[in-house]
Protein backbone atom coordinates (compact mmCIF):
# COMPACT_ATOMS: atom_id res chain seq x y z
CA UNK A 1 0.00 0.00 0.00
CA UNK A 2 1.33 3.34 -1.05
CA UNK A 3 1.48 6.15 1.80
CA UNK A 4 2.20 9.86 1.19
CA UNK A 5 2.77 12.30 4.00
CA UNK A 6 3.45 15.83 3.74
CA UNK A 7 4.77 17.99 6.54
CA UNK A 8 6.53 21.57 6.95
CA UNK A 9 3.45 23.34 7.15
CA UNK A 10 2.17 26.30 9.18
CA UNK A 11 1.74 30.11 9.99
CA UNK A 12 4.23 32.73 8.97
CA UNK A 13 4.72 36.36 8.26
CA UNK A 14 5.03 37.35 4.58
CA UNK A 15 8.82 37.03 3.42
CA UNK A 16 9.56 34.40 5.68
CA UNK A 17 10.00 30.62 4.51
CA UNK A 18 8.94 27.04 5.23
CA UNK A 19 10.50 24.06 3.78
CA UNK A 20 7.69 21.23 3.31
CA UNK A 21 8.90 17.59 2.97
CA UNK A 22 7.14 14.55 1.88
CA UNK A 23 7.54 10.82 2.40
CA UNK A 24 6.23 8.08 0.50
CA UNK A 25 6.20 4.16 1.59
CA UNK A 26 5.40 1.36 -0.86
CA UNK A 27 7.00 1.74 -3.93
CA UNK A 28 10.32 2.24 -5.44
CA UNK A 29 10.63 6.25 -4.68
CA UNK A 30 13.81 6.60 -7.17
CA UNK A 31 11.99 5.23 -10.29
CA UNK A 32 8.72 7.69 -10.10
CA UNK A 33 8.77 11.36 -10.63
CA UNK A 34 6.41 13.71 -8.41
CA UNK A 35 5.13 16.79 -7.68
CA UNK A 36 3.83 19.44 -5.39
CA UNK A 37 0.72 21.17 -5.63
CA UNK A 38 -1.82 23.22 -4.29
CA UNK A 39 -5.33 24.74 -3.69
CA UNK A 40 -7.10 27.60 -1.63
CA UNK A 41 -9.78 28.30 -0.45
CA UNK A 42 -12.87 28.12 -3.54
CA UNK A 43 -9.61 27.72 -5.84
CA UNK A 44 -9.01 24.57 -8.14
CA UNK A 45 -5.74 22.57 -7.82
CA UNK A 46 -2.53 23.68 -9.26
CA UNK A 47 0.58 22.79 -9.85
CA UNK A 48 3.87 24.16 -8.15
CA UNK A 49 6.90 22.16 -9.27
CA UNK A 50 7.66 18.57 -10.24
CA UNK A 51 10.41 16.70 -10.03
CA UNK A 52 11.99 14.03 -12.68
CA UNK A 53 12.10 10.14 -10.42
CA UNK A 54 15.93 10.58 -10.41
CA UNK A 55 16.31 14.15 -9.56
CA UNK A 56 18.34 15.94 -11.93
CA UNK A 57 15.09 17.69 -13.71
CA UNK A 58 13.07 20.06 -12.29
CA UNK A 59 10.79 22.58 -12.95
CA UNK A 60 8.48 25.35 -11.05
CA UNK A 61 5.42 27.68 -11.92
CA UNK A 62 6.07 31.24 -13.29
CA UNK A 63 4.19 32.57 -10.02
CA UNK A 64 6.80 30.93 -7.67
CA UNK A 65 9.74 30.59 -9.48
CA UNK A 66 13.15 32.53 -8.04
CA UNK A 67 11.17 31.38 -5.00
CA UNK A 68 10.66 28.37 -4.36
CA UNK A 69 12.73 25.12 -4.96
CA UNK A 70 11.90 21.74 -4.99
CA UNK A 71 14.32 18.53 -4.88
CA UNK A 72 14.05 14.59 -3.90
CA UNK A 73 16.51 12.79 -1.94
CA UNK A 74 16.55 9.53 -3.27
CA UNK A 75 18.26 8.23 -0.49
CA UNK A 76 15.82 9.37 1.88
CA UNK A 77 12.79 8.73 -0.21
CA UNK A 78 11.86 12.77 0.95
CA UNK A 79 10.58 15.09 -1.63
CA UNK A 80 10.94 18.82 -0.41
CA UNK A 81 9.86 22.39 -1.11
CA UNK A 82 11.80 25.05 -0.26
CA UNK A 83 9.54 28.67 -0.50
CA UNK A 84 11.24 31.99 0.44
CA UNK A 85 9.85 35.22 0.15
CA UNK A 86 6.25 33.72 1.06
CA UNK A 87 4.15 35.81 0.14
CA UNK A 88 -0.04 35.97 1.35
CA UNK A 89 -1.43 34.45 -2.05
CA UNK A 90 0.72 31.01 -1.44
CA UNK A 91 -1.97 30.15 1.21
CA UNK A 92 -3.54 27.00 0.62
CA UNK A 93 -3.14 23.16 1.22
CA UNK A 94 0.27 21.89 -0.22
CA UNK A 95 -0.34 18.36 -1.49
CA UNK A 96 2.45 15.99 -2.52
CA UNK A 97 2.13 13.77 -5.66
CA UNK A 98 3.64 10.44 -6.92
CA UNK A 99 3.02 9.10 -10.83
CA UNK A 100 2.87 5.60 -10.89
CA UNK A 101 4.43 5.56 -14.76
CA UNK A 102 8.21 4.07 -14.36
CA UNK A 103 10.72 6.36 -15.57
CA UNK A 104 8.19 9.04 -16.65
CA UNK A 105 8.12 12.63 -16.66
CA UNK A 106 7.06 15.77 -17.92
CA UNK A 107 6.50 19.27 -16.64
CA UNK A 108 2.46 19.48 -17.68
CA UNK A 109 1.61 19.30 -13.73
CA UNK A 110 -2.14 17.96 -14.65
CA UNK A 111 -3.29 16.31 -11.40
CA UNK A 112 -5.09 13.62 -13.45
CA UNK A 113 -1.21 11.92 -14.37
CA UNK A 114 -0.47 11.81 -10.35
CA UNK A 115 -1.56 8.72 -8.60
CA UNK A 116 -0.82 8.80 -5.15
CA UNK A 117 -1.72 11.80 -3.26
CA UNK A 118 -1.14 12.75 0.55
CA UNK A 119 -3.51 14.66 2.94
CA UNK A 120 -1.50 17.87 2.86
CA UNK A 121 -0.21 20.50 4.69
CA UNK A 122 -1.56 24.00 5.61
CA UNK A 123 0.70 27.16 4.43
CA UNK A 124 -0.76 30.36 5.52
CA UNK A 125 1.36 33.42 5.17
CA UNK A 126 0.08 36.44 7.03
CA UNK A 127 0.19 40.31 5.52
Amino acid sequence: QVKVVESGGGLVQAGGSLRLSCTVSGLPFDDHSMGWFRQAPGKEREGVACVSWSGMTTYVVESVQGRATISKDNAEDTLYLQIDDLKPEDTAMYYCAVRTDFHYYNELLRPSDYDYWGQGTQVTVSA
